[in-house]
């Protein structure tokens, strides 16, 4: 198992929603245990020179091989958070996207491997299951309140 650690510097990232029978695609966080501790949407680091928009379909096509197109205009979060002891710090552009028809509809979850070569696993979660106590978590903090606040837009 691979130990991750925040990197030292601001991060920018995009991050894609994308929901399926009303439940969020997200990825299992885990602690150096290898307990999850939470779920994150999926996305990456913005390469210097690159805009979210394209940073987000390079992020899908190389966790996923698919092609996404992104539904909407992006939120923004700034997202300080505490992992392991250590302090990481992000902005973040956040997006609707959809995936070509009938990806992964006959999957519950999604494996696949980080340019680092760790394993992830994703898989669709209930918003009503994420920030319960004895749940998963959902990262960034806030995004819960944001998504059910903003229920009837397009993110």
């Amino acid at each position: 198992m691979t130990t991750w650690r925040p990197n030292p510097y601001i991060r920018v990232v995009a991050i894609g929603l994308h929901w399926r029978d009303g439940r969020l695609l997200a990825a299992e966080v885990r602690d150096d245990t290898g307990r999850i501790k939470g779920v994150r949407p999926l996305g990456g680091e913005i390469e210097f020179g690159e805009s979210w928009r394209a940073a987000l379909l390079r992020e899908f096509h190389e966790e996923l091989g698919i092609d996404i197109i992104i539904t909407g205009e992006p939120i923004m979060m700034e997202n300080i958070f505490v992992h392991e002891g250590a302090t990481g710090h992000e902005v973040m552009f956040i997006a609707g996207v959809t995936f070509p028809d009938g990806a992964f509809s006959n999957r519950d979850r999604i494996d696949f491997r980080e340019d680092n070569g760790e394993q992830i696993v994703a898989r669709w979660f209930d918003l009503d299951d994420l920030d319960v106590e004895d749940g998963p978590r959902l990262y960034p903090t806030g995004l819960k309140d944001l998504l059910l606040a903003s229920k009837n837009k397009s993110i």
